[in-house]
């Protein structure tokens, strides 16, 4: 049998692949749902690209109360970096959306383009592997952390207390993985 060759589908994953194919079992509005979340999220990531190009480049956006917006001027405004990966380990690690560190104080800020309310958990876990990967103990620095999302701002000065109990949940966790990948 020749089999047709379909060079420009090698590498990719269909929507409705084989491999995930619960999608079979859904009803229609499941799945334009799914399908929408999807596209939901390309577009949060084209965004999040547009974001950090503009950071880079220092290119502020219209100053108004729009998520994207507030985001990036804020961000260029407080000298920060864009798209940073914090590295505890090959098993904790992550990408702040803008980091930013100076005169011992930590700004982090995280871009939500969803409808989902966000919680701060993903910016404590970035603050506690900054402080793992740089060695700095949260109650010495000051910090604020920042969630824009939905044209809001929400801002909180985390305990380092919390944040010290993460970092301490995160080398606890990474070696009990160490010993099973040790272990076989």
């Amino acid at each position: 049998m020749n089999f047709n060759r379909h060079s420009n589908f090698e590498g990719l994953h269909a929507f409705m692949s084989a491999s995930k194919y619960h999608w079979v079992n859904y009803s229609d509005e499941k799945m334009l749902t799914v399908w929408k979340n999807m596209q939901a999220a390309e577009r949060g990531t084209r965004l999040h690209a547009l974001a950090k190009e503009h950071i880079e480049l220092g290119i502020k956006m219209p100053r108004t109360k729009k998520t994207l917006d507030a985001f990036v001027n804020d961000a260029i405004g407080f000298r920060m970096e864009p798209e940073v990966v914090l590295v505890y380990s090959e098993n904790c690690f992550g990408t702040a959306d803008a980091i930013g560190f100076r005169d011992d104080f930590l700004r982090i800020h995280d871009l939500k383009t969803g409808e989902t309310v966000a919680s701060m958990m993903q910016p404590r876990i970035y603050m506690a592997l900054f402080c793992l990967e740089y060695r700095k103990e949260p109650d010495r620095i000051e910090s604020e952390l920042r969630i824009y999302q939905n044209d809001e701002v929400f801002i909180e000065t985390p305990d380092p207390m919390e944040i010290r109990k993460i970092m301490d949940t995160i080398v606890r966790f990474d070696n009990l993985i160490k010993i099973s990948k040790e272990k076989g």
